[in-house]
């Protein structure tokens, strides 16, 4: 028996570099997207969410900051929350959440119906996430990656676009849109 996730692997590896490629090529032609984007950040993720608002507003997008605006000691539901209502209120299209590891952010924001979070420290997630998931909140860790990386996932993030014309994607969103009734 063939082992499958060997083949999966190598697949995803050579498909990975074809779709950056891709959608790299497609932001060069039509222009990326200008977003309204919310971004938030816990204590431990305050010193890289400085560096990553001023890198989207130098690309043109507009840009929320919903704190933490120093670093004291904050809770990171309570930010998320923040950022969350943000999105779904339809004042922002997409939100950046930063905390130490990314895991606590990720985790707050998956608790709010109509909101799914990404954790993505590589470029291959940072679009992958949109893709194939529709994720509306790329979460990173300022301790796991410096502010060249998390420039670079950004930009995988933000010129996503979710494969709405695939089925196979559509009904996974959808499912996961059920999920969240339970």
């Amino acid at each position: 028996m063939k082992d499958q996730s060997i083949t999966r692997r190598s697949f995803i590896g050579g498909l990975a570099a074809a779709q950056l490629a891709v959608s790299q090529a497609h932001a060069e032609v039509t222009g990326p997207a200008k977003w309204k984007l919310v971004v938030g950040s816990d204590h431990a993720g305050f010193s890289m969410k400085g560096p990553v608002i001023k890198t989207l507003q130098s690309w043109g997008h507009t840009v929320t900051d919903v704190g933490t605006y120093n670093a004291d000691p904050v809770d990171f539901p309570d930010i998320a929350k923040k950022l969350c209502d943000e999105i779904l209120s339809g004042r922002s299209q997409r939100g950046v959440m930063v905390c130490g590891t990314g895991v606590g952010a990720s985790i707050a924001v998956n608790k709010v119906r109509g909101m799914r979070a990404a954790l993505c420290h590589d470029t291959f997630c940072g679009h992958q996430c949109v893709e194939d998931d529709d994720v509306n909140v790329l979460c990173m860790g300022a301790w796991i990656i410096g502010p060249k990386l998390a420039a670079e996932v950004l930009n995988a993030y933000l010129n996503a676009r979710f494969a709405s014309e695939d089925v196979d994607l559509r009904r996974r969103v959808q499912k996961l849109q059920e999920m969240e009734k339970r």
